[in-house]
């Protein structure tokens, strides 16, 4: 906070959570301040003469004109330190394990981490290095899984003068000293970061590498590459919040960001009483011990929304600057551009498309810009990847937070309601959906077996072909049809209920390596093409379909869970 320079001022209008304040010479855009006798925490999105705009992340219910606004001297930012994994905040960074009863209170304000604890922080730099913006000049083991490495700010270069020797401090603490433009900068473990502001790095990078979620048809048929961005959108009922919930748990990410945007608080309880139950698949270790939660539900206050994402992504940027594979889900990004609309309503300004404003096409640019896969300041190779959900109003994905959202990212998931309440999960539209990062992982895929393309290019043709002949059954009935054809819908089937179709629940179908779903998927492929053989030698759909083989494989997502017992069937299905 400035200590000489602080603006102070006074209300004189309450527009919903928008609040007008005058006497505020010298305020800045984006400056936070607090409103009123409760304090509240709010951010200046307009500045007329000395008369300010300010948007209320609190309620701001019996606010009175001439209760008094004060600016805190700096940008919304994030508290960046030891102690983050494993915690669950709100959209201001505002731990809420330490909430008293159920609600958060107006004005509350809390640490967002321990300041007097103490971490064993371990030198990697010495007295003498030029320290260059980014480097490590240490470590803490923050969690069993992640080591927190402590890193000088981006805006510091100089000649490193002191390097604390290895021992216990809090994040307070100097740990370091550098010798900047004649003067001599402390550094601590602690650094903040405007929100708003992305973090720098080096260069952006293409990516090679998949996000290994273990659900099946995203793996396989729509992948996400490590610093990937991606849109999921889905009508009510249709299992977005299941599936987002099974990537968290399962993606080969080393930190994952999950942020309840607006979504209801059962949804963030239902994350919470799951994740300490879960293990990590690569460690062994609780989810929890890498994730960091930030819950900002249906019944928060809505400005507040727009702030979450922010300080989500900025966490994101921070652990993807130590090295690390960093995933950021938010639960929606429909409840977030809500909020811009109502905050631009009480703005008054000119409204756009459904009353959104003009800028929301800009804002969910620059937030999903903001993934990628990058060469650090230190070098380092990280990437931060965003799923987003969007909840489009009555599953009109023309409305325009999805179409905006699909111009600038380049995997799309679209949630089918027809396949929800046929109890298809994931229900995701194998028709629809795309991923333009298919082909930049082909390379990847092929180190996991030569012919995955092949196998994968052939089960896509056979479940476009069963949607071509669908229109033909309906018309005509299925008897119409040829053995080939009527084959071609049976592996359709085989595929969707043997392979698309996952569960959440089961203990082995939950998650899925990849190369169990490549065998998964080439066992169904075998077991078309020897069936093509044996119809071409005059056997009939119907024989095949009663061939014990038929229900073991479709079943097979449910019982195998090793190479070795896929080899076992597939030696059946080459003996047919």
């Amino acid at each position: 906070m400035r200590s000489e320079e602080v603006a102070k001022g006074k209300i004189i209008e309450v527009r919903g959570t928008v609040v007008k304040a005058s006497g505020l010479s010298g305020i800045k855009m984006n400056e936070m301040v607090r409103v009123g006798e409760l304090g509240l925490i709010g951010e200046v999105v307009r500045v007329e003469g000395d008369n300010a705009f300010i948007q209320v992340y609190e309620f701001t219910t019996a606010l009175k004109p001439f209760e008094p606004v004060i600016g805190l001297g700096e940008p919304l930012s994030v508290v960046l330190a030891p102690g983050l994994i494993g915690n669950i905040y709100d959209g201001l960074q505002r731990p809420l394990s330490t909430l008293e009863g159920f609600n958060v209170s107006r004005g509350y304000s809390a640490d967002p981490v321990n300041y007097s604890k103490k971490w064993r922080f371990v030198p990697s730099a010495k007295v003498g290095d030029d320290l260059a913006p980014g480097r490590k000049i240490g470590y803490v083991d923050e969690t069993t899984l992640i080591r927190h490495y402590v890193l000088a700010p981006p805006n510091v270069r100089g000649k490193l003068t002191y390097i604390a020797p290895e021992g216990d401090y809090t994040v307070l603490d100097k740990v370091a000293e550098v010798e900047m433009d004649g003067e001599r900068l402390e550094i601590s473990m602690m650094q903040k970061w405007p929100v708003r502001l992305p973090r720098p790095f080096n260069e952006r990078l293409q990516a090679s590498e998949p996000l290994i979620t273990g659900q099946r048809i995203i793996d396989t048929f729509f992948p996400i590459a490590k610093g990937g961005s991606v849109a999921v959108p889905g009508g009510f009922g249709t299992g977005k919040t299941v599936l987002l919930h099974q990537i968290a748990s399962w993606a080969n990410s080393r930190v994952v960001i999950y942020v309840g945007c607006g979504e209801r608080g059962n949804e963030m309880v239902e994350l919470l009483k799951t994740f300490p139950q879960l293990k990590d698949p690569i460690s062994g270790r609780p989810v929890m011990e890498k994730s960091i939660m930030i819950a900002n539900t249906s019944n928060m206050p809505v400005a507040a929304r727009e702030a979450s994402v922010y300080v989500g992504v900025t966490l994101a940027e921070y652990y993807r600057d130590m090295g690390y594979d960093a995933l950021l889900l938010a639960d929606s990004t429909s409840r977030w551009a809500e909020a811009l609309r109502e905050i631009s309503g009480r703005l008054e300004e000119i409204p756009a498309e459904e009353g959104y404003p003009s800028y929301l096409a800009s804002r969910i640019a620059a937030f999903y810009e903001r993934a990628g896969y990058v060469r650090t300041l230190s070098g380092e190779l990280g990437s931060v990847s965003i799923i987003g959900a969007v909840s489009p109003p009555g599953g009109d994905f023309t409305e325009p937070v999805t179409t905006h959202t699909l111009r600038y990212v380049k995997a799309f998931w679209l949630l089918d309601p027809n396949l929800a309440y046929s109890r298809h999960y994931p229900a995701v539209n194998w028709i629809t959906s795309y991923s333009i990062y298919s082909r930049e992982l082909e390379g990847w895929w092929s180190r996991v077996a030569e012919d995955f393309k092949s196998v994968k290019g052939k089960a896509m043709d056979i479940l476009v072909k069963e949607e071509e002949l669908r229109n033909i059954v309906r018309l005509l009935g299925p008897d119409v049809l040829p053995e080939e054809q009527k084959m071609t819908l049976e592996a359709a089937t085989m595929i969707r209920e043997g392979f698309l179709k996952q569960s959440a629940y089961h203990e082995v179908d939950r998650y899925s390596p990849p190369e169990i779903q490549y065998y998964l998927l080439k066992l169904i492929i075998m077991f078309y093409e020897r069936a093509l053989d044996k119809i071409k030698k005059g056997s009939k759909v119907d024989e095949i379909r009663s061939n014990p083989l038929y229900l073991r494989i479709i079943r097979a997502k449910y019982e195998i869970k090793d190479k070795d017992g896929f080899d076992a069937l597939i030696k059946e299905v080459e003996a047919m």
